[in-house]
């Protein structure tokens, strides 16, 4: 049987008359990396915070690392590794400086020795001397991710954790997640990013404070119930949007010279796409993108 490193149920949370996290029950096995997707105000941020032990549960039970989320969020916080959205080490700190701060914080027998390793790692060596502030976005990211595993935890939650980041330094960031993970780390990760979620193992798509649908990239898509078709014109933006107003065309996306039309009922959109574009078009598998539009434009329902 699979360990678990996040096992909850019942999780809720309110703010006021907001119920933010509404009886959530989720499980992350051990090593996994797991994405953690929903549109804004979805109770993502609200679950991770749950989850760290930095808010307490209105209701529900569980443990997060083999800790009771409601007794034991001391040793739950000293175990994990928590990287909020926003940069939140000291900007007039040294990289150097900026690690050996946390680890003083975590009471690292070694700090040298440690901060050594974790720079290694992460390729941070030839910024160990500049102050985080002028680091470039990719770079203060790395940061924050060599922080959050200085003290090896056995858990990383990461709330958007390449929000802003180009193209290339979030590859990077994460490559660095997979070399984690098959060290044995758990990873739960939210993010906006389509290419990042088609990389976690599993994804947990939340609206309004729930699970709506969960499981691998490909069985997500395969499973959705979409029908996408594919049109190639050249005349692809003036289609797009006479697509857009058509019965039975949920969603019509630009993908280059191709158009992407979506919907779930097959006679109607079939039908649409008969006077729309009479000069063909052939069906393709939907995407994950494809997936969590439909998901965003049906408010979780499917």
């Amino acid at each position: 049987m699979t360990n678990l490193a996040i096992d909850v149920t019942g999780l809720s949370k309110s703010f006021g008359t907001s119920k933010v996290v509404d009886s959530l029950d989720l499980q992350v096995a051990e090593g996994e990396i797991c994405g953690f997707l929903g549109a804004n105000g979805s109770g993502k941020t609200t679950t991770i915070r749950l989850l760290s032990g930095l808010l307490k549960p209105d209701a529900g039970r569980g443990q997060c690392i083999g800790y009771d989320i409601l007794k034991q969020t001391d040793q739950i916080r000293r175990e994990i590794g928590y990287m909020t959205q926003k940069f939140s080490y000291y900007e007039d700190l040294t990289v150097y400086e900026n690690l050996y701060l946390v680890a003083g914080i975590y009471e690292i027998g070694q700090p040298q020795a440690a901060i050594a390793k974790v720079v290694s790692d992460l390729g941070l060596a030839p910024y160990v001397k500049k102050l985080a502030g002028t680091l470039s976005g990719g770079w203060k990211q790395r940061l924050a991710l060599a922080a959050c595993v200085l003290h090896r935890p056995k858990l990383l939650l990461l709330d958007e954790p390449t929000a802003g980041v180009d193209v290339k330094a979030r590859r990077e960031f994460w490559d660095l997640l997979h070399d984690m993970a098959a060290d044995g780390i758990t990873v739960l990760v939210s993010t906006h990013y389509m290419d990042e979620a088609a990389r976690c193992k599993r994804i947990v798509y939340l609206a309004n404070g729930h699970i709506v649908v969960q499981g691998d990239p490909v069985s997500l898509a395969a499973g959705s119930g979409l029908i996408t078709f594919e049109i190639k014109t050249a005349n692809i933006d003036a289609l797009a949007h006479e697509a857009r107003q058509r019965v039975g065309i949920e969603a019509a996306a630009v993908f280059g010279p191709l158009l992407h039309v979506t919907g779930s009922k097959r006679d109607i959109l079939e039908a649409s796409l008969h006077e729309l574009a009479p000069e063909g078009w052939q069906e393709v598998e939907p995407t994950l993108e494809d997936v969590f539009i439909h998901l965003l434009a049906t408010g979780g329902s499917g």
